[in-house]
C-alpha cells in the first residue's frame, strides 16, 4: 500500500486538507480535497505515447456529483445519476479552461481528469475544491504538468471580501468571483456581480490571488512529499528542409491578410496560402505527413500575424485598437412572440426572443443542495450554419451551455423581483452569424428583447470581448475581437454590465497568466466599449414597452394563508373548477400570494372574482347578491359567497309579521341581503328588508313552500331509562 500523505492550510476561517495515497491508487495521480464536510476526489490518467502527430491536445475533464454525497436519492424513474447536469458541465469547463494552457505545447497524449463529489455538507460549494483537486492530482502524477494551479472563490458581503464563502454567505454577496492562477499570475476569471465597479473587481482579484498562492504552495508541498517522477515530453520533430521550404514560400505573404474586412475573405486568403505551402512538398513521397505541414504553417501564421499587430499596431480588418465593429439593433423582429430583437455587431448576429410564463413554467433543478427553482432562464443555440459549416446536430454542447450561462449571469442581476414582475422569463438566443463573441451579442440582444417584451429590468446591460497579443516585452489590448484575433491571440476577456458597473466577467488565456497592468487596460477597454454600445442600444429602445397582446396578464392577489385549503378544495376540486370555467392559469404560494394569468381580460376578471369570492370574509353592512339554499320555519339560509352561508331570520325578510320563510322565498331564488353581524364562531346574520327597500312581497298561494319544523332534538339522557341505571 502506498504511503498516505496529507497537507493542509487555513484560508479565511476554513481549513483545506489535501490527501493522496489512500484511494484510487491505480490512477496515474489521485487526491482528495476536504473542507468542512465537503470532500471531492480527483483522479488523472494519461494515454500511452503514440507516434501519431495531432494538431490538438485531447484533454477531457469530467466533474460529477453523487447524490449520496448530500444524503439524497436521485429523482426520476431510474434512481441513479444520469447525463451531466448543467452545473456539472459548467464545473467541468471551469476545471478545463485554466489547466489546458499550462500543459507543455508538444505534449499531445490523451489525458482524462475525473473529479467526483463524495461528500457535501450543504455549506461549502464544491467547484473550487474540484479545481484544486484536479491540479494537485496532475502535480503528484507522472504526467508532465509542472505548474500548480490554485483556485479561490471571492464574495463581497457588507463591503468585506470573503475567501471561499459558504452558500449562505453567497446569498448575501454582491459578488461571486471564481479565480484560478499560478503563484505569479491570474489565469482565469469567472464572475457574476450586482453592478460593481471595475476598481472594486480589481481589488477582489488582488485579494483572491493571495489566497491562490496558499493553495499553490500546498500543492507544491504535497508534490515534494508524494510526487512521481515526470515523464519526458517528446518534441515534435520537424524536418529542417520542410520548415525552410514552407517558410520561404509563404512568410512574406501574411501581411496581405491585413485589410481584408470579412471573415470569408480572410478564410479564403489563408486557404490559398496553405495550398501554396502544401505545393512546396512532395505529397506522394514515402513517409509524407500532412499534419507536419499544418503544424509548420500554423506556427508561421501565429508568429507573423502577431508580430505585425505588435510592431505596426495593425488589425486584420483595419480597425484601431479600441474600435468597435458596426452595430445595428432591431426590436419586434417577430410578429407573434412576446418580445424579440436582432442584434448585429460586424459579422456576429443574435436573434433573441423573450417568452413570459407563469409560476408553473419555472424550471425545477434537482441539485445537491436540494430541489431549486429558476424563474429566469437563458438558452443559447449555436447552429453550424452560423459559421458557414456543415455538421451533425447532436443537441446542446458544452460550449453552448457555457456561453448561455455567462449571458444569463450578465442579465440575472437586472431581472425584476417576483413581487415587482410575477412572471417566469425565458430568453433564447439563436446565433445566426458568428465572427467573434456571440455570447456578448447575446447579452446585448437579450437586453433589447426583454425591453421589447415589457420586462421592467433595472438597467440595460451590454457586453464586449477584449483580446490580447503579447510577447515577453510587448503587449496590445484589442477591443471587440473578431474570430482571427481570438484564434491567434492570447486572451478572451468578456465584460458585461450596466452604466453603474459590472454584472459578469469571464477571462480565458492561452498563456500562463496576465499582469495587473494588462488587466487594468482590459477593464478600461471594456468599460468604454460598453458605454458606446449602451448608447446605440438606447437609440433603439430606452424603456420597457407595453406587454405584448400575446403575453399573459398576471394579477397578484393576497389571501389569508389559512384560506388556501378552502380555495384549492378537496383534491383540488375548487381550483380546477375555476381554471376550467374561466380559462385562466392560477398559481398559489404558501404565503397566500395567488397569481392569476390570462391573455383574455374577461378570463382574468372572471378568475379574480371567483378567487376573491372563495376567500373573501363577509363584511358587516355590505349588501350581497345571494342564493337561497335552504328554508326553515324560522328563516332562510342564503349563500352570500361561495361556500359561505348566512341566516336571514323571518323577522328580517320583510316589514311586518312573517309566519314562515316559505311564504316569501323559494330554494334557488336570487335575492339581495345585507350582513348584519358575524359572531365569534363565524355565523352570519342577514337581512333582506334592509337590502331591498320596502321588503319583498308574499308569494301567490300556489307558489309557497310548506316548511316543516325539524324534529325535536332528543336530550342525551332521554334514552328509555337506559344509561344512568347501568352505572
Amino acid at each position: 500500500m502506498d504511503k498516505i500523505e496529507k497537507v493542509s492550510t487555513q484560508i479565511g476561517d476554513r481549513e483545506i486538507i489535501i490527501e493522496t495515497g489512500r484511494v484510487a491508487r491505480q490512477a496515474h495521480g489521485s487526491v482528495t480535497v476536504q473542507c468542512g464536510g465537503t470532500v471531492v476526489i480527483a483522479a488523472v490518467v494519461a494515454g500511452p505515447d503514440k507516434n501519431e502527430i495531432r494538431d490538438f491536445f485531447p484533454l477531457t475533464v469530467d466533474y460529477r456529483e453523487r447524490t449520496y454525497a448530500a444524503g439524497r436519492i436521485p429523482g426520476g424513474f431510474f434512481k441513479r445519476e444520469g447525463r451531466p447536469s448543467e452545473k456539472e458541465i459548467l464545473t467541468s469547463r471551469l476545471i478545463d479552461r485554466p489547466l489546458r494552457p499550462l500543459f507543455p505545447e508538444d505534449y499531445l497524449n490523451e489525458v482524462q481528469i475525473s473529479v467526483t463529489v463524495l461528500s457535501f455538507d450543504g455549506e461549502n460549494p464544491t467547484e473550487i475544491f474540484a479545481m484544486i483537486a484536479a491540479s494537485t492530482a496532475l502535480m503528484v502524477s507522472d504526467i508532465p504538468f509542472e505548474t500548480a494551479l490554485g483556485a479561490v472563490r471571492v464574495g463581497l458581503v457588507d463591503g468585506n471580501f470573503i475567501a471561499n464563502p459558504t452558500h449562505q454567505e453567497l446569498e448575501k454577496s454582491v459578488l461571486d468571483l471564481v479565480l484560478a492562477g499560478t503563484m505569479e499570475k491570474v489565469v482565469m476569471i469567472e464572475a457574476g456581480a450586482k453592478e460593481i465597479s471595475e476598481e472594486k473587481m480589481l481589488e477582489a482579484i488582488r485579494f483572491g490571488h493571495e489566497a491562490i498562492k496558499k493553495t499553490v504552495h500546498l500543492q507544491l508541498e504535497l508534490k515534494k512529499k508524494a510526487g512521481k517522477t515526470k515523464k519526458t515530453v517528446k518534441t515534435i520533430a520537424i524536418p529542417a528542409d520542410l520548415e525552410k521550404k514552407i517558410k520561404d514560400a509563404v512568410e512574406h505573404d501574411f501581411e496581405k491578410v491585413f485589410g481584408l474586412p470579412s471573415k470569408e475573405e480572410q478564410e479564403e486568403f489563408f486557404k490559398k496560402l496553405y495550398e501554396k505551402a502544401l505545393a512546396q512538398c512532395d505529397t506522394k513521397a514515402e513517409g509524407f505527413n500532412e499534419a507536419l505541414v499544418k503544424i509548420v504553417f500554423s506556427r508561421i501564421e501565429y508568429a507573423k500575424v502577431r508580430e505585425i499587430v505588435l510592431s505596426k499596431g495593425k488589425r486584420p480588418d483595419g480597425r484601431g485598437e479600441r474600435d468597435i465593429r458596426k452595430i445595428t439593433c432591431e426590436i419586434s423582429a417577430l410578429p407573434r412572440t412576446h418580445g424579440s430583437s436582432i442584434f448585429t455587431r460586424g459579422q456576429t448576429q443574435s436573434l433573441s426572443v423573450t417568452t413570459l410564463g407563469t409560476g408553473e413554467d419555472e424550471q425545477t433543478v434537482d441539485a445537491l443542495e436540494g430541489e431549486q427553482s429558476k424563474r429566469f432562464m437563458l438558452h443559447y443555440n449555436f447552429p453550424h450554419f452560423s459559421v458557414g459549416e456543415v455538421g451533425p446536430n447532436r443537441g446542446v454542447g458544452r460550449r453552448e451551455i457555457g456561453h448561455g450561462a455567462l449571458a444569463e449571469r450578465a442579465l440575472e442581476s437586472v431581472i425584476p423581483s417576483q413581487e415587482d414582475f410575477p412572471y417566469t422569463i425565458r430568453l433564447v438566443s439563436d446565433i445566426l452569424e458568428s465572427n467573434g463573441s456571440s455570447s456578448m451579442a447575446t447579452v446585448c440582444g437579450g437586453t433589447l428583447a426583454l425591453l421589447d417584451a415589457g420586462v421592467p429590468i433595472k438597467a440595460p446591460v451590454a457586453g464586449i470581448a477584449i483580446g490580447l497579443v503579447t510577447d515577453k516585452s510587448r503587449w496590445k489590448v484589442l477591443t471587440d475581437i473578431a474570430g482571427i484575433e481570438d484564434h491567434l491571440g492570447d486572451m478572451d476577456f468578456k465584460a458585461a454590465g450596466t452604466r453603474e458597473g459590472l454584472t459578469a466577467l469571464q477571462m480565458d488565456l492561452k498563456i500562463d497568466g496576465v499582469t495587473e497592468d494588462i488587466l487594468k487596460e482590459a477593464f478600461d477597454h471594456g468599460k468604454q466599449a460598453r458605454f458606446k454600445i449602451l448608447e446605440i442600444m438606447g437609440g433603439c429602445i430606452a424603456a420597457p414597452k407595453e406587454l405584448s397582446l400575446y403575453a399573459p396578464r398576471i394579477t397578484t392577489l393576497k389571501i389569508d394563508p389559512e384560506k388556501i385549503g378552502e380555495l384549492i378544495g378537496p383534491g383540488g376540486k375548487n381550483i380546477r373548477k375555476i381554471v376550467e370555467e374561466t380559462g385562466a392559469k392560477i398559481d398559489i404560494e404558501d404565503d397566500g400570494r395567488v397569481f392569476i394569468a390570462a391573455v383574455d381580460s374577461k378570463s382574468a376578471e372572471a378568475a379574480i372574482a371567483r378567487v376573491q369570492a372563495v376567500t373573501e370574509e363577509p363584511e358587516i353592512g355590505r349588501i350581497y347578491e345571494s342564493t337561497v339554499q335552504k328554508l326553515m320555519p324560522f328563516g332562510a339560509f342564503c349563500e352570500i359567497l361561495p361556500g359561505k352561508d348566512g341566516l336571514c331570520h323571518v323577522s328580517e325578510i320583510t316589514e311586518g309579521f312573517v309566519k314562515s320563510a316559505g311564504d316569501y322565498l323559494r330554494v334557488g331564488d336570487k335575492i339581495s341581503v345585507k350582513v348584519l353581524s358575524v359572531d365569534e364562531r363565524g355565523k352570519v346574520s342577514l337581512s333582506i328588508k334592509q337590502a331591498v327597500p320596502g321588503g319583498i312581497p308574499i308569494l301567490p298561494e300556489d307558489q309557497r313552500t310548506v316548511v316543516e319544523a325539524a324534529p325535536p332534538r332528543r336530550d342525551r339522557d332521554d334514552r328509555g331509562g337506559r344509561g344512568r341505571a347501568r352505572r
